[in-house]
Formats: structure tokens, sequence, C-alpha cells
């Protein structure tokens, strides 16, 4: 059965508390919501509920990293690097406090709390935070992967975790290495790139335009920082057409740091960004929303289609 990234999350981190005495969860109101929860039932030491006060949480957990804790925040993405960004950016960017920031419910896809929750800009605000690690992992696997991996680094990371379940892109916990992309498909008539469980729709188009005779290799980038540049460049060294694939905002994400890598590096490849428009998102189901902004798999086989193969301009 298909899990949630947010439960993989609430079952690794009981492991890791019961282990570890220093691994502590702080809540901003939402444990049932991001599973944190599951902590609080079964290692009830190892978690605070701090209530809907994601400040002091910040400061709390600062605090609690300069005597050894191993803190983690739990709550949603937008509430850490909206509401709590002033913290976030004095007390953990700057100190380079070991505090895990997990960004629950991020991207588009957050039930029906629309613009005010969908979080669609934290790709580029965290990205830009010196000293800081961003992840976004692309399913079940990769969320226990990352949660392990962050739980014994030495620095401030944010971790984008999403709502709902997505078709696994691995079929067994993969080994992460921070900054590496992954080749996920091989292609040679354009490479599709991606991240976080938009990965797993980007995956779902790739095989829609092979049926069209369109051959797309995908690439998946589960760390926006650090990203290790000479991997990527080599990855794609004999691409002629490059295609971003997030569920952010195309200004500063995913999109943002390819073109800057690109741009360093100038060759003949062409890139076309996939994701939203400067604007806001809305409340609506999912698939409706998906399909709107083109993010459904659907979506982005059509504009692979009109972009790259029938020559379009990206």
């Amino acid at each position: 059965m298909t899990r949630s990234q947010r439960q993989v999350w609430g079952e690794t981190l009981v492991d890791l508390a019961k282990n570890d005495p220093y691994c502590i969860v702080l809540d901003g109101d939402l444990a049932t919501s991001t599973q944190a929860v599951l902590v609080a039932a079964e290692v009830p030491d190892s978690f605070i509920e701090v209530g809907i006060a994601e400040q002091n949480m910040v400061g709390m957990a600062l605090g609690m990293s300069t005597l050894g804790y191993r803190p983690w925040l739990s709550t949603f993405g937008v509430f850490l690097t909206h509401r709590a960004l002033d913290q976030v950016r004095m007390m953990l960017s700057q100190t380079k406090a070991p505090v895990r920031l997990t960004g629950h419910y991020s991207g588009l896809l957050n039930g029906s709390a629309g613009k005010t929750h969908q979080d669609l800009e934290d790709f580029a605000i965290m990205r830009a935070m010196p000293n800081m690690t961003v992840i976004a992992p692309a399913d079940e696997y990769e969320a226990e992967a990352v949660t392990r991996w962050a739980a014994d680094h030495d620095g401030p990371v944010y971790i984008r975790y999403a709502r709902d379940a997505v078709t696994p892109v691995y079929d067994a916990v993969p080994d992460f290495v921070p900054g590496r992309s992954v080749r996920l498909r091989e292609g040679a008539d354009a490479v599709l790139v991606s991240t976080g469980v938009q990965t797993s729709r980007t995956l779902e188009a790739a095989e829609l335009l092979a049926r069209d005779g369109v051959e797309c290799a995908v690439l998946h980038v589960p760390t926006l920082k650090p990203f290790d540049t000479e991997m990527f460049l080599g990855l794609v060294a004999d691409a002629h057409d490059i295609v971003t694939v997030e569920e952010h905002s195309r200004l500063g994400g995913l999109g943002g740091l390819i073109a800057e890598t690109l741009a360093e590096r100038p060759g003949s490849a062409r890139l076309t960004r996939i994701g939203l428009a400067d604007a806001w998102g809305e409340s609506a189901p999912n698939d409706f929303l998906l399909d709107k902004y083109g993010l459904s798999p659907q979506r982005v086989a059509e504009c692979v289609r009109s972009q790259v193969v029938t020559g379009g301009v990206g």
C-alpha cells in the first residue's frame, strides 16, 4: 500500500526517537496533519506541543540545539517560510543551528485550504538562505531516506513533504546523497528535470510521450541546495532540449536553479520551465489544480509536445 510522505516521516521519527533521547519534535498545533502525532503517542517524552506559535517554536529549537538536542519542527511549509521567516533567518541560518524544518502540506495540493496555505515560493526563499540545505523527496521511500539522513546533519535543513501519497518512483529506500541528481528514465528527444512529488507525475508524462514515439529522459533533483553542478551538467551534456517541471513558482525554484546552471556553462541546450506563473493558487480539488496549472501528466506531456517536439518557444 502506498503511503504518504507525512506518514513515513512520522513513522521514521518514532523509530529515531526511540533510539535517540536527543531527537525531539516540536509541533505547531498540526500534529494530526503532519503525523507528528505518532511521536506524541509512542514516544511522548520526545514531543512538545508548542501551539500556534511558529516563531517561538523556532526560538525554542535553537535553544535546545545548544544543549545537544536535535530538534525537528512540525508544521505546514508556509508557516515556516513566511510566518516564521525572520526567526528562521536570524536564529537558524545565521547561526548554522542543526534544526530540521519540515514543511508539510507544501506545494499546490493541500486540500481545500487555498492560497493562504499553499506554499509555492518555499524553494526560492529557502534556497537563497545561506547555510540552508533544501530537499524535496520524490516519494515515500526517498522521504524515509532523507529523514534518516537529516537526523545526523549538522546544520539547518528544510525538507518539503507532500500531503498525499503519489505513485512511488523507487521500489526501496534509496541511498540519499545530498546534491546528487538521479536519472530515472532514458530518452534522447528531451530531458525532463523534476523535483519532489512532481517527479512521479513527470515520469507518467514521459510514459505518455513514449506512446507517441517521443522518448524523454527524466532526471530527479531531490536537493535544490547544495547542488552538484558538475554531475548535472554531465547528465545533460548531450541534451538539446531541457524541460524543468515543478510544483512551485517558475521564479526562483528548480527552473531558476537549472537556468542559472546552464547560463554559467552556455551551450546548445534550450530550456523550457513548467511551473506556476507569477500568480497565487486557489482552493479546489487536487486533480483540477494540477490540470489548470499544467502539472498533471497529461498537461506536462502536452507542453513538451508543443514546446519541444514541434519547436515552440519555451
